[in-house]
């Protein structure tokens, strides 16, 4: 069986980012760059006052000098003539400065009246002034490709005059849920059968992770129907199937869809939960099978579909992070697979958090993945470890999950 590591590699290795396409400024936040923002001014365009107050030749600029006031240029209304001997104009944050000022007193600086100021503190070149290109020049390149935009990122490509941005198209991803004894919500459920939570949780947390899931119809246990249903998929940029990826009689996804041409990569992973992944492709479509478990598939939603998402949004595909918690519970020895423990988080009064797994571990719980925080990481061939020991945690809310 592969590590989670190298089946995560292997999975994102084998995937390319998607298209580019243009979308307005602001739709584009949480997008990845597809092409960089490049400065189409510089910033500020000129030289400005970073102060209300009066521009003037720091010549004049002695404590006591008396100016005399020719004038004032709000901001977007600069001033049309120049600053000569004994002269001040008024100006305001983001006045431009007049020809001929090389300084700007503060407003509270001076004492002023309708026509003249009077300075009580000295003036230097260039106080309170920002430089033309002070934040950036025309032609520099501000963010690179690859980059998701934040809402910082958005400000910065507008200030820089882009009103469109190049980005990766949002990756579309089928769902795809298989069995006999599964119905969607609200659907009648047949005898003995449950409702499938599969396949509206995976697509929420696509959607978190900014793809655009599509849920295909339920797939009966049947070769043909697995594979009819399949190929309504076939425009998507991933499949992820659920359920019927084992070695059961009637996990039958495998079957029928190689009978279609499915070729399969890899299947099983030393984990729990989440033992029967697998990962393959339909032609040039990519296919991931996540376990019917409603626990198991979410967990390795986390841990493969992430960073899938991520690798054809145009992101490098990465883990999701881990970071170090102190166990509130003593731990058993851990066997040859890695463990993904569902536990709450609380932070400690020293600052440390506090993990907490919960008792029982049953991948058929949901209600416990829903009031969980975090999963901790336990190693293949862990050691126990005692009550207070330091373990890594991946927290869930934070990840999209």
């Amino acid at each position: 069986m592969l590590s989670v590591a190298e089946a995560r590699a292997r999975i994102v290795g084998s995937l390319q980012p998607t298209g580019a396409e243009i979308v307005a400024l602001a739709e584009a936040s949480g997008r990845v760059l597809a092409a960089p923002v490049v400065a189409r001014l510089a910033q500020p365009p000129h030289d400005v006052s970073a102060m209300d107050g009066f521009a003037l030749r720091a010549a004049d600029g002695a404590v006591g000098a008396r100016l005399r006031v020719i004038g004032a240029a709000p901001a977007g209304h600069p001033f049309g003539g120049a600053i000569g001997p004994g002269e001040a104009v008024h100006v305001f944050t983001g006045s431009v400065m007049p020809e001929g000022a090389d300084a700007v007193t503060a407003q509270e600086d001076a004492v002023s009246d309708d026509t003249s100021i009077t300075l009580h503190e000295a003036v230097r070149a260039g106080r309170h002034i920002r430089r033309k290109g002070q934040d950036f020049h025309e032609g520099e390149t501000l963010l690179e490709i690859g980059r998701r935009l934040t809402a910082r990122d958005i400000g910065l490509a507008a200030a820089a005059n882009h009103p469109w941005l190049a980005v990766h198209r949002r990756p579309v991803i089928a769902v795809l849920a298989t069995g006999d004894e599964i119905a969607m919500p609200g659907e009648t459920i047949p005898p003995g059968g449950i409702v499938s939570s599969n396949s509206h949780a995976l697509a929420a947390f696509i959607r978190a992770r900014g793809g655009v899931p599509i849920i295909l119809p339920i797939a009966a246990d049947d070769r043909a129907v697995i594979a009819a249903t399949a190929e309504a998929a076939s425009r998507a940029d991933l499949l992820v199937t659920t359920g019927g990826a084992s070695v059961g009689t009637h996990d039958l996804v495998q079957t029928g869809l190689g009978e279609r041409g499915l070729e399969v990569d890899f299947w099983k992973i030393a984990m729990r939960p989440g033992k029967p992944l697998m990962f393959g492709h339909l032609g040039a479509l990519p296919v991931l099978g996540v376990p019917g478990n409603p626990v198991s598939s979410l967990v390795c939603g986390l841990l493969f579909l992430k960073p899938a998402i991520e690798r054809l949004s145009g992101l490098p595909g990465d883990a999701p992070p881990s970071e170090p918690a102190r166990c509130t519970a003593a731990l058993p020895a851990n066997d040859h697979r890695a463990d993904h423990l569902r536990a709450t988080l609380a932070r400690s009064a020293d600052g440390v958090w506090d993990v907490t797994p919960f008792p029982v571990q049953d991948s058929s719980m949901l209600q416990r993945l829903a009031l969980a925080d975090a999963l901790l990481l336990r190693a293949p061939n862990a050691p126990a470890e005692a009550e207070g020991a330091m373990v890594q945690v991946i927290r869930l809310a934070e990840n999209g999950l």
